[in-house]
């Protein structure tokens, strides 16, 4: 076992989480309950890294945080080294990469949510910061915990993007999976194998809780 790679996804995973929670969580309600000019223009976007190629989308990711782009070129000015081939660029891309993740699930339990139920805490007085803390996250807290879930095990597996953006460096990007590629070309099996049955837990335990939290949901709308 690569701990220190293992180290690393997780410090990832987590701060990917911390990230895209408020960030999704508004999002997801301005997109549930205020539609816009659009709206399907920018839920296809936040859609896109589910059917991009990951090397496309690193790629691309790479030229836009490289250090020949205006954000690479401002990164350097304030902090005296390049932004790729570090753990910033790694959570930069990872953000961009589980947006789906985090915020379809957490539209999908607002739009759960009856429109009555809103409106009618509407009528009554209420002021929309206790609606939302009232009704929205009571009742919509399985979605939001499913994309946290999704984010994070996603976030573990991501493979295409992250060693796009920042390469295999120990300690600094060298991902779980990146460690698992590294080992599968040196023809150490055991210790990919090691690695790869973590991964495999995580994605199982991350499917059994989506699946459990998307079956209360359902009893409760249903």
């Amino acid at each position: 076992m690569d701990w220190v790679a293992l180290s690393l996804s997780l410090k990832l995973g987590a701060a990917t989480v911390l990230i895209l929670l408020p960030v999704g969580f508004v999002v997801a309600r301005r997109l549930a309950f205020h539609p816009f000019r659009g709206q399907g223009m920018v839920e296809a976007l936040i859609a896109l890294p589910l059917v991009l190629p990951p090397t496309v989308l690193g790629y691309y990711l790479l030229v836009g945080l490289g250090a020949a782009s205006p954000i690479g070129q401002v990164w350097q000015a304030l902090v005296g080294r390049q932004l790729v081939f570090h753990f910033e660029a790694l959570l930069i891309a990872s953000v961009i990469a589980n947006l789906p993740f985090a915020i379809q699930p957490m539209v999908q339990a607002f739009r759960a949510i009856p429109p009555e139920v809103r409106e009618a805490a509407a009528v009554s007085g209420m002021a929309p910061l206790t609606i939302m803390r009232r009704i929205d996250l009571p009742l919509a807290w399985p979605g939001i915990v499913t994309g946290m879930v999704l984010t994070f095990a996603h976030t573990l597996g991501e493979f295409g993007v992250v060693l796009m953006v920042g390469g295999s460096l120990p300690g600094e990007t060298r991902t779980l999976s990146i460690a698992i590629y590294d080992r599968v070309q040196a023809f150490d099996d055991a210790a990919a194998h090691a690695m790869s049955a973590v991964l495999v837990v995580v994605s199982v335990v991350a499917l059994a809780t989506t699946s459990l939290l998307s079956g209360r949901m359902v009893r409760r709308h249903g």
